[in-house]
C-alpha cells in the first residue's frame, strides 16, 4: 500500500499539537501532518484570522507544494469547515482532490443556521469562558489559570468569530469520500450530519461515537481504528482508478 498524507485542522482555540500524538498511534504508512493556524503554536508572531475564505486560501497555497501524492484531510468542530473550504480551494490551484475528507464534530456547511448563532460578534472573556465550560474540554484549572487564558482567549474569540461568520458557497459537489463523525451527546444532530451528503458525489459515512463535542479525545483510540479502517478502503480505490487511468495500462490491455 502506497503512503499518504493526514492534514489535521484544528478544532476552535487549539493549535496543531492536539494531533501530534497521533503520529504514535497510526501505522507508518499514514503521514499524520497537522496543520497550524496563524496566531497560535509555530506561527503565534503572525495575525489571526477571522475570514475563513481568505484563511483557507492562504493554507491551500502553503500546503500544495507540500502534497506529494495521496492525501486526506480530517477536521474537528471548526476544522472540519476549514477542512471542506481547503479542499475546495485546493481544487481551485489545480490540486487533485483528496483520497477522502473527514468532518468531524459539527453540522453540515448548509445546516448551520441556529448552529452558530451568536458567534457572529466578538464575544467577552466571560462569555467564552462560559462556553467552554459548557463544551467541557478545558480542565478547570486552565480555566482558573489567568495567564494561560490571556493566551487562549484572543485565538478562541477569532476562532469563533471564523465559525459565527462563516458564509456557504454553493460550488460542484467534491469527488472524494466523505466520513462524518459525530459524538452522541454533542449538539450537532445525526439530520445536520448527514447533511454533509449533499457536498460530494462520492460516498459519505456517518459514525456516532459516545460522548460530548470533544469525543475525539474521550473515544481517541475508536476514532483513530475508523480514520485506519476508512482510509486503507479509499486508498486502494484510489490505487486502482489511479492503475485503470495509467496510458500503460491502456496500451497493454490494448
Amino acid at each position: 500500500m502506497a503512503t499518504m498524507q493526514l492534514f489535521c485542522l484544528p478544532y476552535s482555540g487549539a493549535s496543531a499539537m492536539v494531533y501530534s500524538r497521533w503520529r504514535r498511534k497510526l501505522p507508518e504508512w499514514l503521514q499524520v501532518q497537522p496543520v497550524e493556524l496563524p496566531g497560535r503554536g509555530a506561527r503565534l508572531g503572525e495575525a489571526l484570522q477571522t475570514d475563513m475564505q481568505a484563511l483557507t486560501q492562504q493554507l491551500a497555497r502553503e500546503l500544495a507544494p507540500q502534497i506529494q501524492g495521496p492525501y486526506g484531510v480530517f477536521g474537528h468542530s471548526l476544522g472540519a469547515l476549514l477542512g471542506f473550504e481547503l479542499v475546495h480551494a485546493l481544487r481551485e490551484l489545480g490540486a487533485l482532490e483528496p483520497v477522502a475528507l473527514f468532518a468531524s464534530g459539527t453540522a453540515a456547511p448548509t445546516r448551520r443556521e441556529d448552529y452558530d448563532r451568536g458567534f457572529a460578534e466578538p464575544k467577552s472573556d466571560d462569555a467564552l469562558k462560559a462556553d467552554l465550560r459548557d463544551l467541557q474540554g478545558t480542565p478547570p484549572q486552565v480555566l482558573d489559570d489567568a495567564e494561560l487564558m490571556a493566551l487562549i482567549l484572543p485565538v478562541l474569540r477569532a476562532d469563533f468569530l471564523l465559525c459565527g461568520r462563516y458564509a456557504y458557497r454553493a460550488r460542484p459537489p467534491l469527488s472524494c469520500p466523505l466520513h462524518v463523525l459525530g459524538g452522541a451527546e454533542d449538539k450537532a444532530t445525526q439530520a445536520q450530519l448527514m447533511a454533509w451528503q449533499a457536498e460530494t458525489e462520492a460516498n459519505i459515512s456517518l459514525d456516532m461515537l459516545a460522548g460530548g463535542h470533544f469525543f475525539i479525545h474521550e473515544h481517541e483510540a475508536k476514532v483513530l481504528r475508523l480514520l485506519k479502517a476508512n482510509l486503507e478502503v479509499d486508498l486502494r480505490r484510489y490505487e486502482r482508478e489511479a492503475l485503470m487511468e495509467s496510458p500503460a495500462m491502456w496500451w497493454v490491455g490494448a
